[in-house]
């Protein structure tokens, strides 16, 4: 079993995501964010692990595959592996529960040391017609993020 752990810092937004992988199998991921507003917010791993200009230097969803932005259920090379959709608030709070078969805590599509990034609003999974739905999800600003790093 291997695990992660991403502590998210925001101006309003914070939470935990808790990482854990078994062999070759799915990434689960579980945890908390608070201080969101009430709906759908996009929910992504970025492609580095740099946070030194806050939640911008963390660069673009983290995409092994040069594909277009896609849903979490869409097939490999029609999405991001960075691409984890959108996690529901209510009362301010966003709880967690996501399994994904893309990503990886080794190997060549491992999310160690890249940016997990919740965003201000909801991730169009590629299909709101935007002119960033396609590479963003046209998701909004980024509301919180943190480096994903190897936990005990």
């Amino acid at each position: 079993m291997v695990k992660a752990v991403c502590v998210l810092k925001g101006e309003v937004v914070n939470g935990t995501v808790h990482f854990e992988q078994e062999g070759d199998g799915p990434v689960t991921l579980s945890g908390e964010l608070t201080g969101l507003s009430d709906g759908l917010h996009g929910f992504h791993v970025h492609q580095f692990g740099d946070n030194t200009n806050g939640c911008m230097s963390a660069g673009p969803h983290f995409n092994v595959d040069g594909s277009e932005h896609g849903a979490p259920t869409d097939a490999k090379g029609a999405r991001h592996a960075g691409d984890l959709g959108n996690v529901t608030a209510e009362g301010g709070v966003a709880k967690v529960e996501i399994s994904d078969a893309m990503i990886s805590l080794s190997g060549e599509n491992s999310i160690i040391g890249r940016t997990m990034v919740i965003h201000a609003d909801e991730d169009d999974l590629g299909q709101g017609g935007h002119e960033l739905s396609k590479s963003t999800g046209n998701a909004g600003a980024r509301a919180a993020c943190g480096v994903i790093g190897i936990a005990k």
